[in-house]
């Protein structure tokens, strides 16, 4: 699977626009729902993140592109955690945690990671990585990025969402 992501990433990233706007709040639809642990088994719910703005970030421990992001939505988590934002982390890696755990010992994050499954990967569409959900505060997909997008669009877009009323 990591080849073909791989391959799929290329793809898209010379297919794909470098930034999505956002959906306006009329057309946003529910994204799949999860109940994923994270690395101290804490069950996290994309359900239950509602009324917060949430960066849902698809990645994998060999992803570079994944590296590049990885780094701002950590400083976002800092910045906007307390207007409401939640940055939820999914690890695509094959290995599931035997390849993640050792990764986030080494490279500590802020915000909570998850070890994604193939059914959720579909749920979602993700066919390459990066992909990055951003999810309205009604619990809407407001944008879907696929590759690496610039720290600038992602920041603008989640500024606005944070000012949007749930």
């Amino acid at each position: 699977m990591k080849r073909a992501m791989c391959a799929a990433l290329l793809v898209a990233a010379l297919a794909a626009p470098t930034r999505a706007d956002l959906s306006k709040p009329s057309v946003r639809a529910v994204p799949a729902d999860f109940a994923l642990q994270d690395d101290s088994g804490r069950t996290i719910r994309l359900s239950t993140l509602k009324g917060k703005v949430v960066l849902l970030d698809f990645w994998a421990t060999w992803c570079t592109g994944c590296k590049v992001e990885i780094p701002w939505f950590m400083e976002f988590q800092r910045t906007y955690a307390a207007k409401g934002f939640a940055a939820v982390g999914v690890a695509m890696d094959d290995e599931g945690w035997e390849k993640v755990r050792p990764y986030l010992a080494q490279h500590p994050f802020n915000y909570p990671i998850v070890v994604g499954t193939a059914d959720l990967a579909t749920r979602y569409g993700v066919v390459a990585l990066p992909v990055t959900v951003l999810v309205d505060r009604k619990g809407k997909v407001a944008a879907t990025h696929v590759g690496v997008v610039e720290k600038g669009t992602f920041e603008r877009e989640l500024q606005t969402l944070l000012e949007e009323r749930p």
